[in-house]
């Protein structure tokens, strides 16, 4: 049997919508698919703005731009990340502060937040790793203390939520991912979601290249002008198309997800009864979207003997992040804390496959797999 790590999920109505953008003779930026996107995003998750980009990076550079990160400013966020978290605001100047992941999750930890605080913090960037939220109440909470703007790179997080709240809508701003391997999936892709109101109209003119092009088009300015700094932040109307293609069956895809995510649970929770394995904890405000499955094993050793064994039956799981503080590009700038929680996740953590067209036999199969490794 051999079971791939990912499969992207089409719904059958892409075709039809892709061809419909074709035909109305305008699928550049900004299109009929693209507005019909940015309302379905906009009226779901109850979000100021939402502005579709080429990719979930593209968003995350938006937001450090919007706030307006300088050289010298310092930006808090966990170093079990992906790279585009922190280049977003490397870009910009700042210096990034990496924090620990909890023990018993790659969530940042924020007992220890408080004190990477200084006075040339700006903003704390969370990422809700496996769409896991984050506890959102004690981050803005110690924001609001210190006056510092929020980010939720939420790129795994679509449908997941917090106290009921969709990730990505409760610090200032939040990005989401369409990347083929999400849930939702447009091959490339993002989304840039605007909470605070006075970051709607500068988000608007960003991504259109510093320009007042979508107000001018709506008749709500005379000219159309460069007014600010920008970029060609927005993807083509064939991305939006897909998009809404997949939002159409969006409850269809995230039930099957979960069950996946759940029967992988069921199945391998003995293991972590008997201490062989860690599994994902789901916190009481947090909500489960099937978008990952992880394991966390002894060592990297153990981890490495597991995924060959794994390979060897066919089955292609994976590990996840290296720690950014300790990567080449950025071991020389971190402040040499140890982060021993966000090492063990690269060191220790396996996703296994998950994907909407994958079987309960083949499910089963990755279990005893599993199972075959330690017992």
């Amino acid at each position: 049997m051999k079971i791939p790590f990912n499969k992207p999920h089409f719904t059958g109505k892409e075709q039809r919508y892709l061809l419909q953008a074709a035909m109305k003779g305008r699928f550049s930026g900004n299109g009929p698919y693209t507005k019909e996107a940015h309302d379905l995003f906009r009226e779901r998750y109850g979000v100021k703005k939402a502005l579709l980009t080429t990719s979930c990076t593209d968003a995350l550079e938006m937001i450090a731009i919007l706030f307006k990160i300088q050289p010298g400013d310092e930006v808090i966020m966990p170093s079990y990340t992906f790279v585009s978290t922190a280049n977003a605001f490397v870009l910009r100047g700042a210096k990034i502060v990496f924090a620990d992941s909890m023990p018993d999750h790659p969530n940042i930890d924020i007992d220890g937040l408080e004190s990477l605080i200084t006075q040339k913090t700006k903003a704390i960037v969370v990422m809700h790793y496996g769409g896991i939220a984050n506890d959102m109440n004690r981050i803005i909470a110690l924001a609001n203390k210190y006056n510092l703007l929020v980010a939720e790179d939420a790129a795994q997080s679509i449908e997941s939520t917090y106290h009921g709240q969709q990730l990505g809508t409760i610090g200032h701003l939040g990005a989401f991912s369409f990347h083929e391997t999400k849930n939702i999936v447009t091959g490339e892709g993002g989304m840039l979601l605007v909470n605070e109101e006075s970051l709607t109209e500068r988000a608007e003119i960003l991504w259109e290249k510093g320009t007042n092009r979508a107000a001018f088009q709506r008749g709500e300015v005379q000219k159309y002008e460069w007014v600010d700094v920008g970029s060609s932040f927005l993807p083509s109307d064939l991305v939006a198309a897909t998009l809404c293609a997949q939002m159409s069956h969006v409850e269809d895809i995230q039930a099957k997800r979960v069950r996946h995510w759940i029967k992988y649970f069921e199945g391998l929770k003995h293991l972590q009864a008997k201490g062989k394995i860690q599994l994902p904890i789901i916190p009481e405000y947090a909500s489960i979207n099937g978008h990952l499955f992880y394991i966390v094993t002894g060592d990297r050793s153990e981890r490495d003997r597991l995924l060959g064994q794994l390979q060897a039956k066919g089955i292609n799981a994976v590990f996840h992040y290296l720690s950014l503080h300790s990567s080449p590009y950025y071991k020389d700038k971190h402040d040499g804390r140890e982060l021993p929680n966000a090492d063990r996740y690269s060191d220790c953590l396996i996703r296994l496959p998950l994907y909407y067209s994958l079987t309960e036999k083949e499910i089963n199969y990755v279990v005893k797999a599993v199972e075959e490794f330690y017992l």
